[in-house]
């Protein structure tokens, strides 16, 4: 669970900055190696950015860096 809270501190960093969008919590998410891209696809398979926010991301460990809507926040949580 390490990797996904590493990624959730990069990324609440940059939600703070203006103009935050899914592209720019996509390009850093590509910059950590321990991010699983087949599972966060499936993870966001019915992700609607109108009423989702911003994407999760699925981490190899089997955490999720997951978007908290309610809080405008990443938090890690542990493997499914």
């Amino acid at each position: 669970m390490d990797d996904a809270r590493r990624l959730a501190a990069v990324l609440n960093a940059l939600v703070k900055a203006p103009q935050f969008s899914n592209s720019k919590a996509r390009a850093s998410a590509r910059q950590e190696p321990a991010v699983n891209w087949p599972a966060t696809k499936a993870l966001n398979a019915d992700f609607n950015p109108e009423v989702d926010g911003f994407e999760s991301f699925a981490m190899a460990d089997g955490s999720i860096c997951a978007w908290m809507p309610g809080q405008f926040k990443y938090a890690a949580q542990p493997k499914r």
